[in-house]
């Protein structure tokens, strides 16, 4: 499938261009409101556009959750910062919870559970340690990451809670486009099987917690070069394969997979 169809285009900088995305599980903030506009703004990040809004509306019901999306892959350790600093406001109560929509150039991250030897070819690409929970994973263009970050003591203060919902937005996401895509017991993901029996994982799952703020996410293999996954042992995991909505026949773009993303978030985390 062709990529750049899959991407926003506006006028990108360092990180690129990202631009903000309203959802209809969106509440106003609970002070005095007015009726939102299209804006524009330029931050670290690019040039940011704000889709109009009606924030008129006073009823609230879950915390509100903003939605950006970039128009190119953002390097590991910038999405990173991004996040620490995003969660840090979460937690002051500065800024809302967000979902960024994203893809990162070919990298291999080691959480905190990595081992050395599941990394096989250290030449492939780079290898960057970082904090979120699991072990080995790939991430590169074609595949969508969505990083999260929820405030679950307003929500629900349960991390494995947290993560079963994390698996079943992603199961019901992959069902729109007819994939049965299946949680495994000891297997963090999520898998399919095909017809001969064997399994494949089409989408890891990592992610921390600080004082209940979520960061990191989901990356859901949509067509990326899987190749790169045979520098790795994928999350540990050596009698299973890796797959994509690609190698399933599946070919949609980035943003109908987003499209879906959003529609199917509302329906599991309100």
């Amino acid at each position: 499938m062709s990529h750049k169809n899959s991407v926003i285009k506006t006028n990108s900088q360092q990180v690129g261009a990202v631009e903000k995305i309203r959802t209809s599980t969106e509440s106003p903030p609970q002070r005095p409101q007015r009726c939102a506009s299209t804006s524009s703004a330029t931050t670290a990040f690019g040039a940011i556009k704000s889709k109009s809004v009606n924030n008129c509306n006073t009823q609230s019901r879950m915390p509100s959750v903003e939605w950006i999306r970039s128009s190119v892959p953002v390097a590991y350790q910038q999405a990173v910062g991004f996040m620490e600093a995003r969660v840090r406001a979460i937690r002051e109560g500065t800024e809302a919870e967000l979902v960024w929509l994203l893809e990162h150039p070919h990298i291999y991250t080691a959480g905190t559970s990595a081992k050395q030897s599941d990394i096989v070819d250290q030449n492939r690409c780079p290898v960057h340690v970082t904090g979120r929970g699991g072990q080995v994973t790939y991430h590169g263009p074609g595949q969508r990451v969505a990083y999260v970050m929820l405030d679950l003591q307003k929500r629900q203060p349960d991390l494995q809670a947290y993560v079963r919902d994390l698996e079943q937005w992603i199961i019901n996401t992959l069902l729109e486009f007819n994939i049965a895509a299946e949680r495994r017991k000891g297997r963090v993901g999520l898998w399919v099987s095909s017809d001969d029996g064997k399994e494949a994982k089409v989408a890891a799952i990592g992610v921390r917690v600080k004082q209940w703020v979520t960061f990191h996410g989901i990356a859901l293999n949509v067509d990326p070069d899987l190749s790169y996954y045979q520098g790795i042992v994928p999350c540990g995991i050596r009698d299973h394969g890796i797959t994509s909505m690609a190698k399933l026949g599946v070919e949609v773009t980035l943003q109908e997979v987003d499209d879906v993303l959003k529609r199917q978030f509302e329906k599991v985390f309100g």
